[in-house]
């Protein structure tokens, strides 16, 4: 089978351990993404969101796994989190997961975008935001919340997310990173 995997992140100029059968290209489906999530290491990281996010389009790339759990597991290491943080369309029908609920309002979208590109699957990772919960003030995400995020981190950690932030694609156009490019 054919499998799509997407991203929008560091998995394209980053992707590790991650086995592809092609680099990444800007050929995924549109969906909104934003610097909505909190790493472990504080920099603020792209999210698929469809309450903060703005349409970009994402990347895609062939897994050099032919099956899907392979697939997955591979992602599943790359990105260093847990099967269910794994989104997956499988056009086979086979069961769902809770990371393709977390974004139900996309599966759609991305099961026609598969169905055009000959995918029998597409997989992604599926973080959601954890911007309240993990903010030193625990404000919901807004630009204006990230901004000062980013204005209280240290200046090392500072820097590292800027650098973070000013290496996403240039497809991706969200409020934070064009405030982040201005700095």
């Amino acid at each position: 089978m054919r499998i799509a995997v997407l991203g929008w992140g560091s998995l394209i100029w980053n992707p590790g351990t991650l086995k592809t059968s092609e680099a990444f290209t800007p050929t995924g489906p549109r969906l909104p993404v934003e610097f909505c999530r909190i790493s472990n290491d504080g920099r603020l990281t792209l999210v698929l969101t469809e309450d903060f996010g703005t349409r970009s389009v994402t990347y895609s790339a062939v897994s050099a796994f032919g099956d899907l759990a392979s697939a997955v597991a591979d992602l599943r290491m790359r990105e260093v989190t847990t099967r269910a943080n794994i989104g997956i369309v499988d056009l086979r029908g086979d069961g769902g997961n809770a990371a393709k609920q977390r974004h139900a309002s996309f599966v759609d979208q991305i099961s026609e975008w598969a169905v055009e590109h000959h995918y029998g699957a597409v997989i992604w990772t599926a973080l959601e935001s954890n911007f309240a919960e993990r903010s030193a003030r625990g404000e919901a995400f807004s630009t204006a919340a990230a901004v000062r995020y980013l204005e209280e981190l240290n200046a090392d950690q500072r820097a590292d997310a800027l650098r973070y932030i000013r290496n996403a694609p240039s497809e991706v156009q969200t409020p934070v990173l064009l405030i982040a490019t201005e700095s």
